[in-house]
């Protein structure tokens, strides 16, 4: 594993988008939790929550917030982007929508970093594949995500200040 990386997503709408990208193995994330199990953190509130990306960050080296249509919209996303940010933790994004979920594939989403306070210049990189047709390619789109998600992993950017 090149490094360990705290995963920020909008669980529901991309749990199965992002197992496919720890499925490639070249980074070591956070274990994912089972809808039961994330339910249950947030049936407790809040603090719960607080809680528990606090504990699953704290060793991460980098974040790496993946991107799908509705994850700029995500408060815990938000709340994820900007500790990441006053931690100094290395931050950047990556575009998922083009990976295939139960068949499909989205839409490109928000910048996520816009909306976080104080936040600037995180890279945002995109592997998406369009085929002769101009339609996503998920195939293509998982094969170059597999093919840079490590390099793309050592440019992400950190507050020096």
């Amino acid at each position: 594993m090149a490094k360990t990386v705290f995963y920020s997503f909008h669980y529901e709408r991309d749990v199965h988008r992002v197992q496919l990208v720890r499925n490639i193995n070249a980074l070591e994330g956070q274990s994912l939790l089972n809808s039961q199990a994330w339910e249950e953190v947030r049936r407790r509130g809040q603090q719960a929550i607080v809680d528990w990306v606090d504990e699953q960050m704290k060793w991460k080296k980098a974040v790496v917030v993946l991107i799908g249509q509705e994850t700029a919209k995500r408060p815990w996303v938000t709340y994820e982007i900007e500790k990441a940010w006053r931690a100094k933790r290395p931050l950047l994004g990556v575009r998922i929508h083009g990976l295939s979920s139960m068949g499909t594939v989205d839409k490109p989403g928000a910048d996520p970093f816009a909306g976080a306070e104080g936040v600037s210049g995180v890279p945002i990189f995109d592997p998406t594949v369009l085929d002769w047709q101009g339609r996503i390619d998920s195939k293509a789109t998982y094969n170059n995500l597999a093919r840079n998600l490590e390099h793309w992993s050592t440019q992400g950017v950190v507050r020096w200040w």
